[in-house]
């Protein structure tokens, strides 16, 4: 199926099949085309961690008021946002750009100083908030491999995130959470959702042209 034929057979699935599992190759692609993803001033201030462990999953259904696809999916993704832009953090982005492009570049090095002398002295919270924000749009890219590849999933933010973080370990590392993926495939005799018409808003209602 093309792109828009993808998007248009995907839908927020409800109830997965918890014998079918997602071949690995498709996993793979489906997390390149997130760590692909754009990012603001390319910084990539987020994590995915892949939870296959069944005793894991279960525990993070319980925190996940109990949404069945967290435990039936094959792969839950968790998307966990840096909680804080650090200067260590900004200059190991920069440096990694340098040696990978084998130059530096002087007006993106005046960019980085740019960035040492604002983000560190916005504060952590407002600095997660803007990563959590480059979260979505990697959740994004997800949702639309993920349809590319004919895999199901569901887009979730319905969640105890402290629960999550504590259960994960993930502030020891400097990350929060703040979404999670189902990866698995549909049970199409059990999901309400399945078969119901795809409805939003027309494109005249939508898109606004300005010429």
């Amino acid at each position: 199926m093309d792109m828009i034929q993808s998007l248009n057979w995907r839908y927020a699935t409800k109830k997965m099949d918890p014998s079918k599992v997602v071949p690995q190759d498709k996993v793979e692609r489906i997390l390149e085309a997130v760590r692909l993803t754009p990012t603001s001033s390319g910084l990539q201030p987020f994590d995915v961690i892949v939870v296959t462990n069944g005793e894991v999953r279960e525990k993070i259904k319980v925190i996940a008021n109990g949404q069945g696809q967290v435990t039936d999916c094959s792969h839950l993704l968790v998307f966990a946002a840096w909680d804080d832009y650090t200067p260590e953090r900004i200059n190991v982005m920069f440096d990694l750009v340098n040696a990978e492009r084998g130059f530096i570049n002087k007006d993106r090095e005046s960019y980085r100083n740019m960035l040492l002398g604002r983000y560190p002295g916005r504060g952590p919270e407002v600095n997660f908030q803007h990563a959590a924000k480059q979260a979505y749009i990697g959740l994004g890219f997800a949702l639309i491999a993920a349809a590319f590849e004919q895999v199901d999933s569901t887009p979730m933010e319905g969640f105890d995130p402290d629960a999550l973080d504590e259960l994960l370990n993930l502030r020891s590392r400097g990350l929060r959470s703040v979404l999670i993926m189902p990866l698995g495939y549909r049970d199409a005799e059990q999901d309400w959702l399945v078969n119901l018409k795809k409805v939003r808003r027309s494109h005249d209602r939508f898109v606004t042209e300005i010429k």
